[in-house]
């Protein structure tokens, strides 16, 4: 099939969000999530980020990914009423491709997408022999016509949304085509065209202000897997923090002084999941008491490390890690205070109760659950990590 080039447009003029190809969203420069993941999947020869801009070249380059080059598009082809296919046809120009290489346009207002959708789109590409093909959500809405007419189903057999298999809209993630039809077609569609399905969250493209919020958070709950720098989740270690994660981070005491905690059974049966997924777990606090000693041993917990020890939560993971023959990518650790940011910094899959504090919070891989502390928030982390490992992503 020749080779295949990403193709990924990055002008510098942006009027409702200035320089956004390079603001920082979730910790990175936004360009940076498109272009990691490319860097990142298999079958993809080569990545061009085509910019008129200084800054934008200055920190592509400073990624150091060894996959991708920058190429200097026109002005005249970077103006707002410039097409996309104007600066493809510009740069097919100039390149050293042929009608059987394939070219992969890569929006980088949708940051979503990951090096698994990117491998699975070209092998479909492939196998079913397109000429062109594009990336689509399945929307579930009811659409009328202004004449009072509805568009996409029978009003008066009004169908129940589980029943309703609904509508595939342009996502705006990538295409793909030949390039000998690009340059036919002078269009990045063209002949047989192949439509390959993403998750419905995926539908979120990134042009206003208040599209950076939505996306933000959407990316924070479902973005972790290239958050982190990894194609799929393998996680073989499961390690938490106590108060404000098991607990409510309360402090309560009985008349004659014992200090209890409250627990939630939703979390005792996570531990119980995680073990029958064959995944070690473990309770890291810096706390001593026997209460949490008898949590522990009621969870089953493969390890368990009370009290403050040198070089903290992650010198103690580091040493689990170590006798599991583990790497710090197959962690995953819940935590919600400050005393639990380095560990999360380092770990494969990093979450937060919604009560943890700001800093935690701001941790850019870090998915934020829905869930607090002592509420089911250990509970909701496990159902995600299960749910990721058993679909491959």
């Amino acid at each position: 099939m020749g080779r295949v080039v990403a193709f990924v447009p990055a002008r510098g003029g942006s009027k409702s969000i200035p320089l956004k190809n390079i603001k920082e969203f979730c910790g990175k420069p936004l360009i940076y999530w498109s272009v990691s993941a490319l860097q990142n999947t298999a079958g993809v020869d080569q990545v061009v980020v085509a910019t008129d801009s200084d800054e934008i070249q200055q920190t592509v380059e400073g990624f150091q990914f060894e996959k991708v080059k920058v190429y200097r598009r026109l002005n005249e082809n970077a103006q707002d009423t410039s097409s996309t296919e104007s600066v493809i046809l510009e740069y097919l120009q100039v390149a050293e491709l042929t009608g059987d290489d394939t070219l992969m346009l890569v929006q980088i207002t949708s940051p979503f997408t990951e090096s698994s959708h990117f491998e699975k789109a070209l092998n479909f590409f492939i196998s079913n022999n397109y000429d062109s093909l594009l990336s689509c959500v399945r929307v579930k809405r009811f659409f009328w016509n202004e004449d009072g007419t509805s568009k996409n189903y029978d009003y008066q057999r009004r169908p129940r949304r589980q029943d309703f298999r609904g509508d595939l809209m342009e996502n705006g993630a990538f295409y793909i085509s030949k390039v000998r039809g690009i340059v036919a077609s002078r269009n990045r569609l063209h002949g047989n065209i192949g439509i390959f399905e993403m998750p419905e969250y995926t539908g979120i493209e990134i042009d206003e202000p208040d599209d950076w919020i939505i996306a933000e958070m959407f990316m924070r709950r479902y973005g972790t897997a290239f958050l982190s720098g990894k194609k799929k989740w393998e996680i073989k270690l499961f390690l938490s923090d106590v108060d404000g994660v098991l607990t409510d981070a309360g402090m309560y005491y009985s008349e004659t002084g014992d200090e209890l905690k409250k627990f939630n059974t939703h979390d005792g049966m996570a531990f119980q999941l995680l073990r029958e997924a064959g995944i070690k777990t473990g309770i890291i606090t810096s706390e001593q008491t026997q209460l949490v000693e008898r949590r522990g041993a009621k969870l089953k917990v493969d390890y368990l490390f009370q009290s403050k020890r040198h070089g903290g939560k992650l010198a103690t993971a580091l040493e689990i890690c170590q006798s599991e023959g583990l790497s710090l990518d197959q962690v995953a650790y819940i935590g919600d205070d400050i005393n639990c940011k380095e560990l999360l910094h380092e770990v494969g899959v990093a979450a937060c109760p919604s009560n943890a504090v700001k800093q935690i919070k701001e941790i850019p891989r870090i998915i934020h659950l829905t869930k607090a502390g002592g509420n089911g928030a250990v509970r909701e982390f496990v159902d995600l990590i299960i749910e990721k490992m058993k679909s491959g992503d």
